[in-house]
């Protein structure tokens, strides 16, 4: 068991760091002149095929779901899917450490709607998410720039809709491996932001602008959504959204490295409150098992008999 706990809190922050050079990969991908619509629907669906061909050559066992987990999978795709577009619409409005503060509030929503489904987090963990938003309302402390109000709303509203798509993967990663879930979720997810893009963008990207930050953007989409449903898997989604935290301060230092971006002592002291509560994680315990919770409102994602001969084996 505590093997298992570090690894999944491993799988954690590495997906922190790989979710904190998002937002950086983003904005310059848009400031290159790529659209925020385009830099979704290229991310999305490059990393999907990504997974997939690494699947469908390798791991062709990872292609077996159970019917209602793959139904699982596509809510969790779809509700996140519109949640990208939001995040990305933000970051034409907001800078890139503005905007991933912002949406590292997150946790907050992971624990309201793992209360909905009668999965309450720790005292401890009530103390930590306490800690973050204090340090949340720190970091977004801009006296001399104030944020633009509607990318502000966009950008929490794509945090409501990450936090949603959480709890639901969790319940059906408890019977599916993480590479499984991720390449549905991933081919869910494009099947909202594609034809987004299609329908309402009419910007069109060329050969001649630099691709470089698209392509880095869909690498580290792969690797942490790979990392971010081990880590569910392992140690539970409020536990993963809160080490998940890790990703606003990778995403302060590449925003002051590649973007010019600065924060004030407000902000810095802001970014120590929440490297504490990343620390507090060596004293949380196991989460329970995510079927041990029958009555929650998303109990139904659970199958009523795993057969043993499936390719990968049941709770693997």
């Amino acid at each position: 068991m505590q093997k298992t706990h570090t690894t999944g809190i491993f799988a954690a922050l590495s997906s922190a760091i790989f979710l904190g050079l998002s937002p950086v990969f983003g904005k310059l991908a848009i400031n290159f002149g790529f659209s925020p619509l385009a830099v979704v629907a290229l991310r999305t669906s490059m990393a999907a095929a990504l997974i997939f061909l690494i699947v469908i050559i390798f791991y062709r066992s990872f292609l077996y779901i159970f019917p209602v987990g793959l139904f699982g999978c596509i809510l969790a795709g779809l509700i996140n899917g519109l949640g990208s577009i939001l995040y990305y619409m933000a970051l034409t409005r907001l800078s890139a450490s503005v905007g991933q503060m912002l949406y590292s509030l997150y946790p907050f929503f992971v624990a309201i709607w793992m209360v909905l489904d009668r999965q309450p987090p720790s005292r401890l963990t009530l103390i930590r998410i306490g800690i973050a938003t204090a340090a949340m309302l720190l970091l977004t402390s801009l006296p001399s720039n104030s944020a633009d109000p509607l990318g502000v709303a966009m950008m929490l509203g794509a945090a409501i809709l990450y936090a949603l798509h959480l709890p639901i993967n969790q319940r059906v990663l408890y019977e599916v491996p993480a590479p499984t879930v991720t390449l549905y979720t991933l081919l869910s997810m494009s099947a909202v932001v594609v034809p987004a893009y299609l329908i309402f963008d009419t910007k069109w990207p060329t050969i001649s602008m630099p691709w470089w930050p698209v392509f880095g953007l869909t690498l580290v989409t792969s690797l942490s959504r790979l990392s971010l449903f081990l880590g569910i898997k392992r140690i539970g989604g409020m536990q993963t959204a809160l080490l998940g935290l890790g990703e606003l301060l990778v995403t302060i230092l590449f925003s002051y490295i590649w973007l010019g971006e600065q924060l004030s002592w407000t902000q810095w002291l802001g970014a120590a409150g929440l490297g504490l509560s990343l620390l507090l994680v060596r004293f949380e315990s196991p989460p329970p098992l995510p079927h041990s919770s029958k009555n929650g409102w998303l109990s139904w994602i659970r199958p009523p008999d795993i057969p043993r001969d499936i390719p990968w084996g049941p709770h693997e």
